[in-house]
């Protein structure tokens, strides 16, 4: 028997690994690598919301919760998973600038926006009105970390390589079994899979695709990440991250010519430089109808719990979330109500009535 059968391992899956290794549970993972949000991010953690100059929901919390997280995966894993990198917000005018040190005068915001604008001065860029930079950021390597941490799994043998079978779980009392795993309790973290899950597609996870490209650009030289109408993210060895889109309509993980051409002609109107294109990925976001998260137990069945929806903001927001529902499970502490899938449990009921 193990404590906890955990289904997914994107960033909800490994956060929720990682708590329960803390607290000495033991558990298994099933994962099929069908949900490719995750290993596609940009893995940018910013508390900040560029467009409006805000602060992302909860995001204090989470980041006191996300920087110590990663700082002890590196130790665990043996390998750099955190590069903190400043975000400069290329400003499109002197009203900009003014609505920016409107925002930093704020008490919320002081703490992660600069008061001082940043000059430009890479000619291959144009931003003759400069950068706001915010503080406390940084770059995830998202894929490097699902990588080395099924890895880290398989060689402790805790990992399922496979498809779940939804009708190979068995309901006992107080337990679930599968295909001879016999768990006190089932996570799902798998991500807009969620979708063709038939105990919690009930709940309002819409999907949101994003698509990115990579670019090698050796005239560049930045070493901050640049948002203007994209971001532009350094991954060292002249190679950038450009993104992202936000389709609604497509839940393919294909890339479409559409996209790319959408974020060459965004990347163009600031870029001033000579580029190749050398990679191109979508992922869908688990994106949620009230963009909140969805955490908590099934409305009937006791065992089977849920761990999704962070959308476009998983590299800050896991960690947190991961906490939040252990101690939901194992100490009894409520969830908020802003997360709690309490919220949607009346659709549950007129969807199975």
């Amino acid at each position: 028997m193990v404590d906890y059968l955990v289904i997914g391992l994107g960033l909800a899956g490994i956060s929720f690994c990682e708590v329960l290794e803390q607290h000495n549970k033991y558990f298994k993972v099933i994962s099929d690598d069908s949900q490719t949000s995750s290993n596609v991010a940009g893995g940018l953690y910013n508390p900040v919301i560029l467009k409006r100059f805000t602060l992302a929901w909860d995001a204090r919390a989470q980041l006191d919760e996300a920087i110590p997280f990663y700082e002890k995966l590196e130790q665990k894993l043996h390998t750099q998973l955190d590069y903190k990198l400043p975000v400069l917000r290329r400003f499109a005018s002197i009203e900009e600038q003014n609505m920016w040190f409107e925002a930093a005068d704020k008490p919320q915001m002081s703490h992660f926006l600069s008061t001082r604008i940043v000059a430009n001065k890479n000619s291959a860029i144009d931003a003759p009105f400069g950068y706001g930079e915010v503080l406390h950021t940084g770059r995830i390597a998202t894929k490097k970390l699902l990588q080395v941490y099924k890895n880290y799994l398989a060689e402790k043998d805790l990992i399922l390589q496979e498809t779940l079978l939804f009708d190979q779980l068995v309901f006992g009392k107080n337990q679930v079994s599968y295909k001879g795993v016999i768990a006190k309790n089932v996570v799902f973290a798998t991500g807009y899979g969620q979708s063709s899950n038939p105990f919690f597609n009930y709940l309002p996870l819409n999907g949101t695709k994003g698509e990115l490209l990579t670019i090698k650009a050796p005239q560049l030289k930045e070493d901050k990440v640049i948002k203007s109408s994209v971001f532009i993210i350094p991954l060292g060895n002249d190679l950038y991250r450009v993104g992202a889109t936000y389709k609604w309509k497509d839940k393919t993980n294909l890339p479409t010519d559409e996209s790319k051409s959408e974020l060459l002609e965004k990347l163009n109107t600031f870029l001033k430089c000579d580029y190749e294109v050398v990679d191109h990925v979508a992922g869908i976001r688990p994106t949620v109808v009230d963009r909140r998260p969805l955490v908590g137990r099934h409305p009937e069945k006791e065992d089977l719990y849920v761990l999704n929806g962070f959308g476009s903001r998983g590299v800050m927001t896991a960690p947190k979330l991961a906490w939040d529902l252990f101690n939901y499970i194992e100490n009894g502490i409520s969830l908020a109500k802003e997360i709690d899938i309490d919220r949607f449990t009346k659709k549950y009921y007129l969807v199975n009535s």
